[in-house]
């Protein structure tokens, strides 16, 4: 599981309701200023400043490494900086035409573990798939989203004094060719692939976003605000 954890959340209870903020950040983030961003939050999320809070943003196209990633998963030339980051898992991409969400949420006060919480996240990804034809799953033993064609999902976090931060990316339209200097997450031996591919069309990033808002609401049991990316603090 792709998970970095300080201190690890009780597990077994049932998941607690809280109210929470969705907020679309927007296309072409940088990566940097959106882990600052996630780190300020989650310090507050811990103070009870803020609520549970989801953001949903593109980044701009940017590779980035966990902390255990071998360098030796980088094959050949990239296409666009690399960051050393402190998530869980192995090497990434990011970019546009692929959904990007970070949940900065107390798992402490919904008793939720890190498994039960990364599981809680794959059924969300999975549901809002299907809502748009792709027929999505995950395997025993191995983190994120899976289709026929491959991996569309993948899933990285980290867990701080109880706060959870980092996320998921979901391939919408990703130009899967970003992937070739790669071995993605450590799997050498399966492919890649996006909504687009898997459905021979473009899917709309709103509508996408929306749905795998709402389904990540049902899965943690949060009741999201939406709010705009200037009100963030």
């Amino acid at each position: 599981m792709m998970v970095t954890n300080s201190k690890k959340p009780s597990r077994g209870a049932p998941i607690a309701l809280s109210k929470g903020r969705l907020v679309w950040l927007g296309r072409g983030v940088d990566y940097r200023s959106a882990w600052d961003l996630q780190q300020q939050m989650a310090a507050k999320r811990g103070e009870g400043v803020i609520p549970d809070t989801l953001l949903l943003l593109e980044h701009q196209s940017v590779y980035t490494a966990g902390p255990r990633a071998p360098m030796g998963h980088v094959l050949g030339k990239l296409t666009a900086p690399l960051v050393k980051t402190d998530r869980g898992g192995l090497v990434m991409y990011h970019g546009p035409g692929q959904l990007v969400g970070y949940p900065i949420i107390n798992l402490s006060e919904k008793r939720l573990g890190p498994k039960a919480y990364v599981h809680g996240l794959e059924e969300a990804l999975v549901e809002a798939l299907a809502d748009f034809g792709v027929i999505a799953h995950t395997e025993e033993g191995l983190t994120g989203v899976w289709t026929e064609q491959g991996k569309i999902a993948a899933i990285g976090v980290k867990i701080s004094r109880g706060v959870s931060l980092h996320g998921f990316a979901l391939n919408v339209s990703t130009n899967l060719a970003a992937y070739a200097p790669i071995i993605p997450c450590g799997i050498s031996d399966r492919p890649v692939t996006s909504m687009a591919q898997a459905l021979g069309n473009s899917a709309g990033m709103e509508a996408i976003r929306s749905s795998v808002g709402r389904a990540i609401g049902r899965h943690l049991n949060i009741r999201w605000s939406e709010i705009p990316a200037t009100e963030v603090t």
